[in-house]
Parts: structure tokens; C-alpha cells; sequence
């Protein structure tokens, strides 16, 4: 096969026993992989009667036909299932070199199912699926577990859940690569309610590529435009993501203090200059990536990788705290127990504001940097308020009597850049199909960065097409799978090229983002079918209600109700949100039709 494999491993865990069968060509044609197949497959295994931490929901790895080829960032590999923490459908993707390994075992997707009666922990090499007793790692911290399942710099192939998991926190992350992290919406969750402690994986098998010449000349191409690139030839590699907090601080787009402001007056100390200059260690990069925008880190008490942008964020001026060796060893604790560091961060200041409002009994507060690992170990152990943190921000404020103070959409809590001084970026983050997310067409370029053009960041109408095309293309971006950073430097017609050149598929660029608004129709479709409607298309009261008194996104509060009637028709969609019949026959989606009628039609 060329650029897939052409095989799915399916694994039951009620039975430790496991089968193998072709993937359909066509549907990887019309879904791509990573992402998009994952989607794809999801919708016929689980629906709306499966509870997330029910053994009836799976989990399905998938890789994508770039996956392992050597082309630039193609190391990624996607995670899908039913989100224990919002109920929607559920994508999170990674880095590193574990997606490399596992396309080498030969297979686009590993699907996983059942529950296992004792800790379990499973090996796929050379083609042989072995099931191990996990007892004895059964508690154990990530960085333990990849140490004792044989991990080092040189086969980097072991991804498994820590007591976060094991403990079904619904922010719990899977890690691979000890400390990369398929964190957003609870898969590591997932994987504990299957008492699943690590997957192994090792082979040999490398993919095909039909035109060898010309997907050598798109890598000297690649090379050449991410070189040309101030962001991912300077910026990333300098100074990592965090190289964006003065940035977004100085436009006035920073949530701070639970979205309360736009602007912190810590930003400077805990900046990616301030890491560079203080905690940097070196530079590191996943496996085929020129970027390098991997930061290693070391305080008196942790060295590892990160944090990224949104950890120090989340931690930081979300919290109110400006003690960056707090966040570093906060980052450091959230991947050694296993936790998504930004709903983690974000919940805590949730819990911060509910205490210093009086709604809640604790020390918390903002600013108290001394409570921040205290508060992740408990989150991970279900310890004392850290079981009601461990729920997520939505879960908490509402048991709390105040639902409005999560940050969250569909109950995922929003990473780092505030709506109300980024109009696009609220459109964006209340129709993310897995709840407030940047990472499904992030509007930063466009409207703070200017790449590829400067758009008004306050502009409202005719935003929705801007972030419609993002939307389209990060889903092919994710389906491929490669690294969006990428995206900074290539434009999409390189995708297009290098996918054609590796499965001899005639892709265009049109074809790619065709694809791309196919998996987020999909995706729209499967919500619908749980039970979610226009109302769940929303944000925050606060950012819709309460403007900031102060900076330079003084007096905006986000307009979304415009936007998003303008959203609807742009992506031909009725005036509830659901894709008409006339969008869904052009999608190649007419199978859903009948079904997506019958759901959307119940009282």
C-alpha cells in the first residue's frame, strides 16, 4: 500500500483477544486518516446510549497516510473516542516518535475495546499482540512506567495513563513519549475505565511512496519555506510557543484571573524570554521535524520538557501567578500523573474565583503559587477538593451553584486567547466540535500575528468564512497527520502535493479542504445525534456580557450572535445548525440524512 497501511488491529479487552481486517480504501480515501478516520469509525461504534466510561466505548488510534513517511512533522498520530468530560465526539493528537512507531507496526488504526478485569497493559510487535498483567504498574507514575516498560532515546514507544487515568478524572490525559500528551476532553480517562495501563508498539514496516522524485523535491521545498519563516525558523526555535505570551498580552487578548481581565501584569515574568533567559535547558524536536520548538526545562526540582504557551497560561495568568519555576514544576507534575495541563490550570482558577467569592471553603486564591502542586496531586488522587477538580471547571462551579464561572464551551475548558479582544477566536471556540478549542482553526494569525494577512481582530462580520476555511483545513491538517506549526511556513496546495506524490491520489488543494469540511460536518453530525443543539454553540456569560474596563480591548464584549447566524448559512447549515440534506449530498454524507433528521426532530 502506498501512504496507508491498509489494515485495522481491533482489540477486545473483555476477552484479551484481537482480529485484524482491511481498512476500506474508500472511506480512507474520503476521511484521509488520523482525525477524519477516526470520526469516520466512531460513528458507527458508539452512540448516544454509551456512557464515555462505559467498557461499550472504544478508543481508536489512528495514523495518517504521511504518518511515518519522513516528510516534515509527520510524526503525529490521533486519539478518538466519546468524551467522559463533554459527551462530544472526541479527537486529541499528539507528537513525538510513538505515531512513527506505530505505523511501523502496520496498521492505520488500533481500536480498542471493552474493559479488561485486571490492569493490563498491552505489546504490539512485529505483527504479535501480547497482553500483559499490569498489576504491579497499576499506580505508578508515567515517567516510572516508561522507564520500566523499556523506553529509551532510541525506540521512544511507550504510551500509557498515570493515576489521573487510573482514577477516571475526566481531564486525565493519555502520554507517550513520557511526556507528550494526547490531553483535551479526558481520553486518559477513557483508557482507565478499560483498566488499560500502556500500549507498547514496535515494527519495522515503512510505508510506500508512489513518486519517490517529486515527494523528494516537496521535502526540499518544505525545508526551504519553514527556513524562510521568521516563526518556525526564529520564534518557535528560540524561544517555544511561550514566545506568544508578551504578544497576546500586549494586544489585551491574555485571559487572566478566570477570563476577569484581558491583560496581566506578570506576563514579562513568565514569557518565553523569561524561560529562555532563566530554565532553558536545550532545545528539542519530535522525530522529522526541522522546527524544534520543543523547550527543555529545568527548576531546582523537575527538568523535563515545556511548558508550552497554554501550560504557562493556564498556570500562570489564569491563576494570577508570575512564578514561572511554579509553573514549570506544575507542567511537570500534570505529565508525570497525567493530566491535560490546560483544563487543569483552568479549573484551578475557577476554584480560586468560587473561593474568593465565598461560594467555595478553601485557601485558594489568586496568586498563591505555593498551592499550585498541591492542587494537581490532589486532582489526580481524588483527594479531598481535588475529586471535585478533577470533574473539570463545569462540574465544579455547577456543584458550586455557579455555572457561569467556568471558562469552558460544551464544557471544555478554553485555552489562551480571550474572545472579547479576538471576535473570530469566540466564533471559533463556540462552534468547536470538541468543546472551546484554538487547536481547530486557530484565528491567531489572521487577526493578532497578520500571517498570512492582518484581519481587524474587533471585526465581526464576515468572519465566519475566515474561520470556516480554518476550521476545514485543520481537520485535513489533523486527518494527514501533521504538525499545524507547519501550516505557519507551507501553504495547504503543499499538502495537497505531498499526499498525491505518497498514495498516487490526485489531490488538489480543493480536494484536501473538501475533506476537511466532510470530517467537520461529520463531527457536527455526531453531536447532534447526542443531543446537542444551538444553545450548546455558545461561550461564557462573562465574555458575552462583561466588557473590560481597562487596555486595548476596553468596552468589547464577544458579538457572537451575528457571527454565528452568519456562520450557519456560510457553511449551509439551517438556522439551527444542522447541515441541510442539499450540504450533506454534496459532502458525499447522504447515508446520514434520514438519521440526522429522525434526531434532530425528537422533543
Amino acid at each position: 500500500m502506498n501512504g496507508w497501511n491498509g489494515k485495522i488491529l481491533e482489540i477486545d479487552l473483555n476477552t484479551l483477544t484481537h482480529k485484524t481486517y482491511p481498512l476500506d480504501m474508500d472511506m480512507a480515501r474520503q476521511f484521509i486518516g488520523g482525525r477524519g478516520l477516526g470520526a469516520r469509525l466512531l460513528w458507527d461504534l458508539v452512540g448516544p446510549e454509551v456512557d464515555p466510561l462505559s467498557p461499550q466505548n472504544v478508543l481508536i488510534f489512528t495514523n495518517g497516510p504521511l504518518t511515518g513517511t519522513g516528510y516534515q512533522t509527520s510524526n503525529r498520530f490521533s486519539v478518538t473516542t466519546k468524551s467522559p468530560l463533554t459527551g462530544t465526539v472526541l479527537d486529541a493528537n499528539s507528537g513525538g516518535f510513538w505515531g512513527m512507531q506505530f505505523k511501523k507496526t502496520g496498521y492505520d488504526a488500533l481500536i480498542v475495546r471493552g474493559r479488561a478485569e485486571k490492569p493490563t497493559w498491552i505489546e504490539i510487535k512485529n505483527g504479535k499482540v501480547t497482553f500483559h498483567d499490569a498489576s504491579d504498574l497499576w499506580g505508578m507514575r508515567v515517567f516510572e512506567v516508561t522507564r520500566r516498560l523499556g523506553q529509551d532515546n532510541n525506540k521512544r514507544n511507550v504510551l500509557c495513563i498515570g493515576p489521573a487515568g487510573e482514577n477516571l478524572s475526566r481531564i486525565a490525559a493519555i502520554m507517550n513519549d513520557r511526556e507528550r500528551a494526547l490531553a483535551r476532553g479526558g481520553p486518559g480517562a477513557v483508557m482507565g475505565s478499560k483498566n488499560l495501563k500502556a500500549i507498547v508498539v514496535e515494527g519495522t514496516e515503512r510505508p510506500e511512496v508512489v513518486d519517490k522524485d517529486r515527494f523528494k523535491f516537496m521535502l526540499y521545498e518544505t525545508r526551504k519555506l519553514l527556513a524562510a519563516s521568521p516563526l518556525t525558523s526564529q520564534a518557535l526555535p528560540e524561544f517555544g510557543t511561550v514566545v506568544m505570551m508578551n504578544i497576546v498580552n500586549t494586544v489585551g487578548a491574555l485571559p487572566t484571573r478566570n477570563h476577569q481581565q484581558t491583560q496581566f501584569e506578570g506576563a514579562e515574568a513568565i514569557s518565553g524570554e523569561t524561560l529562555t533567559e532563566k530554565y532553558l535547558v536545550r532545545n528539542a524536536s519530535c522525530w522529522a521535524c526541522p522546527i524544534g520548538c520543543t523547550r527543555i526545562s529545568k527548576t531546582d526540582k523537575v527538568e523535563g520538557e515545556g511548558p508550552e504557551f497554554e501550560t504557562t497560561w493556564a498556570f500562570g495568568a489564569q491563576c494570577g501567578i508570575d512564578d514561572l519555576a511554579a509553573i514549570i514544576e506544575a507542567n511537570s507534575l500534570c505529565n508525570d500523573l497525567g493530566l491535560d495541563t490546560i483544563s487543569a490550570g483552568s479549573t484551578i482558577a475557577c476554584a480560586m474565583e468560587l473561593s474568593e467569592k465565598g461560594y467555595l471553603d478553601s485557601d485558594l486564591r489568586f496568586g498563591r503559587a505555593d498551592l499550585l502542586a498541591r492542587c494537581v496531586e490532589d486532582m489526580a488522587y481524588r483527594r479531598d477538593l481535588g475529586d471535585d477538580l478533577a470533574e473539570g471547571s463545569l462540574r465544579l462551579a455547577t456543584k458550586y451553584g455557579h455555572p457561569e464561572l467556568s471558562m469552558s464551551v460544551k464544557g471544555l475548558e478554553m485555552p489562551a486567547y480571550d474572545p472579547r479582544g479576538m471576535q473570530g477566536q469566540g466564533l471559533l471556540y463556540a462552534t468547536s466540535n470538541r468543546g472551546g478549542c484554538h487547536m481547530r482553526g486557530n484565528m491567531l494569525g489572521l487577526e493578532v500575528l497578520g500571517l498570512p494577512k492582518l484581519i481587524d481582530r474587533f471585526q465581526v462580520q464576515g468572519k465566519s468564512s475566515f474561520v470556516i476555511l480554518h476550521q476545514n483545513s485543520s481537520a485535513a491538517i489533523d486527518s494527514l497527520v501533521v504538525c499545524k506549526f507547519t501550516n505557519l511556513g507551507v501553504a495547504d496546495e503543499y499538502f495537497a502535493r505531498v499526499l498525491s506524490a505518497v498514495t498516487g491520489i490526485p489531490y488538489a488543494t480543493g480536494d484536501m479542504i473538501k475533506a476537511g469540511e466532510r470530517i467537520w460536518n461529520l463531527e457536527r453530525l455526531y453531536n447532534l445525534r447526542e443531543g446537542f443543539r444551538r444553545e450548546h454553540d455558545t461561550l461564557p456569560p462573562r465574555l458575552l456580557t462583561e466588557a473590560p474596563t481597562d487596555g486595548p480591548s476596553k468596552g468589547w464584549v464577544s458579538h457572537l450572535e451575528p457571527m454565528l447566524k452568519e456562520y450557519y448559512r456560510t457553511r449551509g447549515w439551517d438556522e439551527n445548525g444542522v447541515p441541510t440534506p442539499k450540504k450533506l449530498e454534496e459532502l458525499g454524507l447522504a447515508q446520514f440524512v434520514e438519521q440526522v433528521n429522525r434526531e434532530t426532530t425528537k422533543p
